[in-house]
């Protein structure tokens, strides 16, 4: 998570996000990348953008893949970096602004975001899809879970509802979006979760 314009709210710093464990963090991948995973669609070299803790990275590391993380909060990364010790899993974290990833000069196959692209408004979502753009080549997927317009009151003020034309209209130009779908996502604070879109994309 990272701070953004644009927003509803004035967003708290990184590391103020985890200085205790935030909902989002259930240790262990949410169900709509676990299946993912499971179908195999998870391919190459694999970058998880706003990695928090590491779950996400680590389930691709499992299936023996190249897998990356970054995130601007420090003491997530070092307890992602734990996990991937205790587990025993070859994967690298680093802190980097998921808005500039062109200046990590390097190229993936798949991207995964759990949780980021809707804390971005305005110019930072612009920049964000642009960003995105610069490490997946033709043909790369990206998977997108975040917060849905379904999802009603305010204990979440701080991120952006999220609408299925808001996807599509970001990623008008150079992408093609396979699918958006409903879905949830889970959270220590209440066992329905959050409603939220799944989306597919692949970089035309």
């Amino acid at each position: 998570m990272v701070e953004a314009s644009g927003h509803p709210q004035v967003v708290r710093s990184p590391d103020e996000l985890y200085a205790t464990r935030p909902p989002w963090d259930i240790g262990k991948p949410q169900s709509a990348f676990r299946v993912l995973a499971d179908s195999g669609v998870l391919r190459g070299r694999v970058l998880d953008v706003g990695c928090g803790t590491g779950e996400h990275v680590l389930m691709a590391a499992e299936l023996s893949l190249d897998a990356t993380g970054v995130d601007l909060a420090s003491a997530a990364l070092r307890t992602a970096e734990e996990k991937a010790s205790d587990r025993g899993l070859a994967a690298r974290f680093l802190r980097h602004d998921a808005r500039k990833l062109g200046c990590l000069g390097e190229s993936f196959d798949t991207v995964l975001d759990c949780g980021l692209f809707h804390i971005f408004g305005g110019a930072d979502r612009a920049a964000y899809a642009e960003s995105l753009g610069s490490v997946l080549g033709p043909g790369g997927r990206y998977f997108l879970l975040c917060f849905s317009d379904r999802e009603r009151g305010d204990r979440w003020s701080h991120v952006h509802r999220v609408t299925q034309r808001d996807i599509a209209a970001t990623f008008s130009g150079g992408w093609r979006v396979d699918s958006i779908e409903p879905a949830t996502i889970e959270i220590t604070t209440d066992p329905d979760g959050v409603r939220a879109w799944f989306a597919a994309l692949t970089r035309s």
